[in-house]
This record gives structure tokens, C-alpha cells and sequence, in this order.
């Protein structure tokens, strides 16, 4: 996979150009250069940490859009056991842009729904951008109540710019099929935990984001819009899209203050794409844990919970 460099990331990657350059001059024996080659590196790591721990949104959102980053079907494969996928809405066809089947996650059986964008632009097309179609949520609705059929919990992956927008979708029922996952998640009665894992975006994340555990990864965006859409509609111009971010709060510190979140996934230093495993491996404790203490409660109790939690989300003032 070709390496992707963000903006900010360019002064990390000059200097990894040059640590490189300099250990091949002294692989040749010609000139000692160790202790250059050491200081260098010093300072490689701190300006590595440094950058990461002071990111902007916008540069949240940049790392969330990562094309490097591992997608739904990578922790699939990292994560789980004997994963079957399951395909079709029984209505009208199956949309790629939505996964979903049955695994075990750390041995337990479980229900795993997730969006899926494309590598380049061939996969990017055959997944449509990770946005999905009614039949995407329809596909997902049937996994879940199989789920509930035989007591499976429900493990969602959110990472999509939005349901897709287009006149096809609205005339097959968007809003209609977003709705009824909302409904059906909502009084689900088996265990359902969802992870944001790069973009939470719109009513096409929430339709798989009911659930009685939310956690988001560390540089997750999870919002009502984009920022780039935000900022059309606020200030007529998209390119003020990293004043929108700061003013929208979308990131996972930002929505774990809020109480939207249940807890944040640390990242590898860099982003999930830097160690993939180490990511996945976080990601599948967070979720077993969270499991291993809902499956202990009485489900009526568990929905009761589940609903109670969004219900209390939000603030108002009396005048």
C-alpha cells in the first residue's frame, strides 16, 4: 500500500528521508556518522509525539480520512475467527458498502456489521465511498435480528462520510431504512457495542450507532454533518471546513466530554495505520470487556438502559 503523507505529517517525513540518507552513507564504512544519525532520531521521536499530541480537529478529521487506515474487513481479519459474511437485504441487492456476518470475536459467536470504504478508486467505486444505500441498512437490520434469534451480540463498525445521498436511494426508502434500524437497535435484546473507527458521519452512522456501549478511536470524528458541509451551509464556503470542525467539536475527546461516547480506544502514536495489529488488539479488549459485563444484565433491564442513555443526552435552558 502506497504510503499517504498529510500536510502536517511533512516535517516527520523529511526528517525520516534524511535519518534514511545518512544511514546509507554510513552502511559504507566511508564516514562515522553514528552519533549524528542517534541525535537525529531523539529528535524524530519527540517531534513524532509532539505533533500527535497537539492536533487541531481539522487535522483529526484529516487522520480519520486516512486512506491508509484499516477499514472494517482489516479488523475482521485481525480480530476474528471463522467470519462469515452474509449478503443481500432480501429485497432488492446487496450494497458492499455495508459488511455483515457472523464470527467469533476472542471466541465468543457474535454479530459483526460494519461499513467498508474502497482501496483506490476501482474498490472505492465498487464500495461507493463506504456510503450506503437503504439496502446496506436493510442487510443490516436482517443480520441484527438474527442476532437477537439465536442471542448473539451485535458488534458495529462505523466509519462512513454519510448514507448515500443519491435520488436511487431516496426512492428505495434512505430515510425510512435509518429510521428502522434506529427503532429496531434501540429495543434490540441481545448486547450491541459500537466502535467508531475513522468517520462517524451522519444519519448513516448512527443507523448502526444504537448501542449500549459507544467507544470511538482516538482520532474518530463522529457528527451531523461534515465539516466541509458545515461549512457551505454556515459561512457559504467549504473551504472554511477546519473553522466548522472547531466549532462542531467532533472529536472523541471533544464527544467523551459531552457524554455522547462511552470511552475512547487509544491509537498507535501516529494512527491506527501506523500498527495495525496494535490497534485491532485495543479494539477487541475495549469490546470484550464492555461485553463480558453487559451479557450479565437482565436484557429488559439492558434496553431499558440502552434507551435511558439517549435519552438523557442534551441540555436545555428555561427562560
Amino acid at each position: 500500500m502506497k504510503k499517504h503523507t498529510l500536510e502536517f505529517e511533512k516535517p516527520l517525513r523529511e526528517l525520516e528521508t534524511k535519518i534514511n540518507e545518512l544511514e546509507t552513507i554510513s552502511q559504507s564504512g566511508k564516514i562515522g556518522i553514528e552519533k549524528e544519525i542517534t541525535k537525529l532520531r531523539r529528535k524524530l521521536n519527540k517531534l513524532h509525539r509532539d505533533t500527535y499530541a497537539n492536533l487541531s480537529r481539522w487535522q483529526c478529521v484529516q487522520l480519520a480520512r486516512h486512506p491508509n487506515r484499516p477499514y472494517t474487513l482489516d479488523y475482521i481479519k485481525l480480530i476474528t475467527t471463522d467470519f462469515v459474511e452474509f449478503k443481500g437485504d432480501r429485497n432488492f441487492r446487496d450494497d458492499k458498502a455495508i459488511i455483515a456476518g457472523i464470527g467469533r470475536w476472542n471466541d465468543q459467536p457474535v454479530a459483526i456489521i460494519g461499513h467498508q470504504k474502497g482501496r483506490g478508486t476501482k474498490d472505492n467505486l465498487k464500495r461507493n465511498f463506504g456510503m450506503s444505500h437503504p439496502e446496506g441498512y436493510r442487510k443490516a437490520l436482517r443480520i441484527m435480528k438474527l442476532a437477537e434469534k439465536f442471542g448473539l451480540p451485535v458488534i458495529t463498525l462505523i466509519d462512513t462520510p454519510g448514507a448515500y445521498p443519491g435520488l436511487g436511494a431516496e426512492e428505495r426508502g434512505q430515510a425510512s431504512a435509518i429510521a428502522e434500524n434506529l427503532m429496531a437497535m434501540a429495543n434490540l435484546k441481545v448486547p450491541i457495542i459500537a466502535v467508531v473507527i475513522g468517520e462517524g458521519g451522519s444519519g448513516g452512522a448512527l443507523a448502526l450507532g444504537i448501542a449500549d456501549r459507544v467507544y470511538m478511536l482516538q482520532y474518530a470524528i463522529y457528527s451531523v454533518i461534515s465539516p466541509e458541509g458545515c461549512a457551505s451551509i454556515l459561512y457559504r464556503d467549504a473551504a472554511q471546513a477546519p473553522q466548522a470542525a472547531d466549532a462542531m467539536k467532533i472529536t472523541a475527546s471533544d464527544l467523551l466530554e459531552f457524554g455522547i461516547v462511552d470511552g475512547l480506544i487509544e491509537e498507535p502514536l501516529g494512527g491506527a495505520h501506523y500498527d495495525p495489529e496494535m490497534a485491532a488488539s485495543v479494539i477487541s479488549k475495549t469490546v470484550t470487556d464492555a461485553l463480558d459485563k453487559l451479557k450479565t444484565l437482565n436484557p429488559k433491564k439492558r434496553i431499558k438502559m440502552r434507551i435511558n442513555k439517549y435519552m438523557k443526552m442534551g441540555q436545555w435552558i428555561e427562560n
